[in-house]
């Protein structure tokens, strides 16, 4: 009778063992194209290699600006908070991926019992190793979470490099905001200035008689107005420096702040766009989104393994005794071998509504993952649209502030000659300095677009443009590379 069992336990493991071998595939489906409509190439030109091939430190020509970029690289909590995603995604993925070995344990007992037949209590001593139900992963349920897991793993990667893009591009355009605050507040002072000369004519001539009190009040009108947007400006030059230091995450040293207005944030005479085929390799978001469409996928191989029987192995050797000193003697060794089945039979349709849950999840994320193919390129497109005007915008505005700044001088001489009345000098004072402030605007958006076009296309990953980024497969992608 021993060694029908021992037979028929040798039989079943090494027919368990055929089988896991032969049988252990993934079940998940083919993967979905996708249809994001992608367009043969951008609304604007821009040709030429893409700046995203270019690091920050060869991108940006002011240096005190790449020296805050490399703070807030290293002290920002976002960025902080994206890498230990990662961590954890790793330590998942490792988690895993052990699944897939079987888990050994060692063990020791003492027992001590009584029983109606024995006349007095017997005490037996256990110590071994053990395997604790060791999935024979026949249908590629564990290896399906595992290229999940590794999806999740690559998805929070690309995830961390998309933050890190984001940030240069908001740090960048933070720290040109408080440049142009500050260059805003200047033109305020100076403006503030030349009310308060023009008030105090004004009041001069009505103390001799020469004008009405209306002027003077007119021009009290616009000292105050002046007066108010100083306040304004200096309230916008701390929040955007308050801005800046969360971002970095410290203080930013005033030697590295921007005092002059400034004039150009890139050497580059043009900023290439590069190939639409280029954005899509270039942009993270649009690779994370592709990792999580394929986790998705294998989240359908791992439900649908669950509808097939699972076997476990489970087994334990060891020595036991009733007495202590026996217990490694001769005659004392004891082993165990046994798999456990679980076959579905009724469970009223919970695993095939987990499929259906799995492939609802994977349309989700195909078209989560045809979005960000329209959104990177409609960023490029719309900062192309910035670019291909905005030359001629600061063209028509300069050559606006030249005509009001003449106007208003013509005016202030006709008013001093008693030709005209001050309206007509007060009129163009107001024209000449929202002209000023207009071009300080453009001149802050052509910075902020070039920025956005560099940030959109995908740049800001590598520091040095010889640095290489390495771009991992994602599982779908080595399943079709494996099928060819």
């Amino acid at each position: 009778m021993q060694n029908i069992w021992s037979i028929t336990g040798r039989s079943i493991a090494v027919s368990s063992l055929a089988l896991a071998l032969a049988a252990c595939q993934s079940m998940r489906g083919p993967e979905p194209a996708a249809q994001a409509n992608i367009p043969q190439g951008y609304t604007a030109s821009a040709s030429g290699t893409s700046a995203a091939e270019q690091g920050y430190k060869d991108f940006f020509s002011d240096q005190r600006l790449v020296q805050v970029l490399d703070l807030a690289l290293a002290n920002n909590r976002d960025l902080r908070t994206a890498a230990l995603n990662i961590q954890r995604a790793q330590q998942q993925y490792q988690i895993t991926e052990n699944n897939q070995l079987p888990t050994i344990g060692a063990s020791g007992s003492v027992l001590r019992q009584d029983t109606l037949n024995s006349q007095k209590p017997v005490t037996s001593y256990n110590v071994g190793l053990g395997v604790t139900a060791y999935e024979l992963d026949l249908w590629g349920r564990v290896r399906s979470l595992k290229d999940n897991a590794l999806d999740s793993y690559l998805a929070t990667a690309s995830a961390r490099d998309a933050t890190q893009i984001a940030l240069i591009g908001q740090v960048a355009q933070a720290w040109l905001s408080y440049s142009f605050s500050n260059a805003n507040l200047k033109l305020a002072d100076q403006t503030l200035k030349t009310q308060l000369e023009s008030y105090n004519l004004n009041k001069k001539r009505f103390d001799v008689g020469i004008d009405s009190e209306v002027p003077v009040r007119q021009a009290q009108i616009s000292v105050e107005t002046a007066r108010n947007d100083v306040a304004n400006y200096k309230t916008q030059v701390a929040q955007a420096k308050n801005l800046l230091n969360l971002l970095v995450g410290q203080q930013v040293p005033d030697n590295l702040m921007p005092n002059q207005r400034v004039t150009r944030i890139t050497s580059a005479s043009a900023i290439g766009s590069g190939l639409p085929s280029d954005l899509l390799n270039n942009r993270p978001d649009v690779r994370a989104a592709e990792y999580k469409l394929s986790a998705a996928g294998a989240n359908i191989g791992a439900a649908k393994a669950r509808l097939f029987p699972t076997i476990s192995l489970t087994g334990t050797a060891g020595y036991a005794s009733t007495d202590l000193s026996d217990l490694f003697k001769s005659g004392s060794f004891v082993w165990g071998l046994g798999p456990s089945l679980d076959i579905p039979i009724f469970d009223w349709g919970t695993r095939k509504a987990n499929i259906k849950i799995s492939e609802t999840e994977q349309q989700i994320a195909l078209s989560d993952y045809e979005k960000s193919i329209q959104s990177a390129f409609r960023e490029v497109n719309d900062a192309l649209a910035v670019r291909q005007n905005i030359g001629d915008r600061l063209s028509a505005q300069r050559r606006l502030v030249d005509a009001t700044n003449t106007t208003y001088k013509l005016s202030n001489a006709r008013f001093r000659a008693g030709i005209d009345s001050y309206l007509t000098v007060l009129d163009a004072q107001r024209t000449s300095y929202a002209a000023e402030q207009g071009l300080l605007l453009l001149e802050q958006g052509n910075l902020n677009s070039q920025v956005e076009l560099y940030k959109s296309l995908g740049g800001g990953i590598k520091a040095n443009s010889g640095d290489a980024v390495q771009q991992q497969p994602s599982t779908a992608e080595r399943k079709a590379d494996a099928a060819k």
